[in-house]
């Protein structure tokens, strides 16, 4: 079986057909990226339920704020608003299309800021199934890409792409990614790790369009199939264009933040 699997490989390496899926998957990417350009800045709240393998829930309530960068990453800070044990922190990303993030946390038991190491991206964002690394806006530019056909997911047919992370200290080797193929929204995201295992599996619900031009969803369930844990994030009161700058986005703003 494993030699028949290696063959497979090479013979698809050198086929005429692997260009078009690497332009097909990227140009999908493009087009995703292009129709929810022009946002400018964007606030909202959200509760994150954390799950363990019994069932047993811990919620969180959060709210955050982000601005888009042009010729580059988005920037984003997220406010922790309760339970106490964990209020006041607060994540501040700036993303960038090529090279590492730049990633702080705030403990406002300890009155400090923490910056997020790139080798420490792959870790949990403060307990969650959520990666640092899957809070970061997911650039086109930080990933090469596939095209592999179209599936269904949720009934509705999709571009089915797989990218593979350039970032040396990415956890995952791969994603595969559903993109509606009505509106490029994204529908799910499967999670490879180094050893080409699948580990999570993120899934989009609820989306609803703002200013004619803006798809959200109102839920997002990143299931983690190793550990049996569940993290599911619920979104409300998402504002538009509501005039933030780059001040609003400082390692100051971070230890301020309401």
């Amino acid at each position: 079986m494993k030699k028949i699997a290696a063959k497979f490989i090479i013979v698809f390496a050198v086929s005429p057909f692997v260009g078009m899926a690497q332009d097909n998957g990227i140009t999908i990417a493009k087009e995703a990226d292009k129709r929810d350009n022009g946002w400018a800045s964007v606030s909202m709240s959200f509760t994150m339920t954390l799950k363990n393998r019994s069932g047993q829930e811990t919620v969180r309530k959060l709210h955050s704020y982000m601005l888009e960068i042009e010729n580059d990453g988005d920037k984003s800070l997220v406010v922790f608003d309760n339970p106490s044990d964990v209020k006041g922190t607060a994540s501040l990303v700036y993303s960038h299309k090529k090279g590492d993030d730049d990633q702080w946390l705030y403990l406002p038991a300890l009155k400090q800021v923490k910056r997020i190491s790139s080798s420490n991206k792959s870790g949990p964002f403060m307990g969650s199934e959520f990666a640092y690394e899957d809070v970061s806006s997911q650039e086109v530019e930080k990933f090469n890409y596939k095209y592999i056909g179209l599936s269904k997911f949720n009934e509705e047919e999709c571009f089915l792409v797989e990218r593979y992370p350039l970032a040396k200290n990415s956890g995952y080797k791969r994603q595969q990614v559903w993109f509606n193929k009505t509106n490029y929204r994204i529908a799910k995201i499967d999670f490879y790790d180094r050893k080409d295992l699948l580990i999570k599996t993120l899934t989009y619900s609820g989306y609803k369009l703002y200013g004619e031009k803006f798809w959200r969803p109102d839920q997002m369930t990143m299931q983690n199939h190793q550990t049996g844990k569940e993290t599911i994030t619920q979104f409300s009161s998402y504002q538009f264009g509501i005039g933030l700058s780059n001040d609003n986005f400082t390692q100051n703003s971070l230890q301020n933040a309401k």
